[in-house]
């Protein structure tokens, strides 16, 4: 026997849509403060996560992601002895500038995001 019950989509405000994005978005201050990569996210998911259950799900993973990034980054440092890191480090920047920017762009509009290569160390 199948059950033939349609799921109503869960339908997100636009508030919560917004902080969600702002996880995502306020990783750019890397590029201007140290550290910042990792602190912009966090303090709007310290703040909201309790709140509201997108931005809890969204600043984990922008977390995730920029903790990622920092160990790619200190990987391409070790390697600037080697020369390629001197390569590398640009492509992860870029890389990490242009996920960022789509995942706040996604998460924005209410799609889902998870960002490719990011290691779950934050559960």
């Amino acid at each position: 026997m199948e059950d033939n019950q349609q799921v109503e989509p869960v339908v997100v405000d636009k508030e919560q849509r917004t902080w969600a994005m702002l996880c995502h978005l306020s990783a750019l201050a890397g590029f201007i403060i140290p550290m910042g990569s990792i602190i912009g996210p966090l303090i709007v998911w310290l703040v909201k996560k309790d709140e509201m259950p997108l931005v809890a799900e969204h600043g984990r993973k922008s977390l995730n992601f920029q903790i990622t990034m920092l160990i790619a980054y200190i990987v391409c440092f070790i390697l600037m002895f080697a020369v390629i890191g001197v390569i590398l480090l640009p492509i992860v920047a870029i890389f990490s500038f242009i996920m960022v920017v789509i995942g706040a762009i996604k998460t924005n509009d209410g799609k889902e995001f998870n960002y490719p290569f990011s290691l779950n160390l934050i559960k």
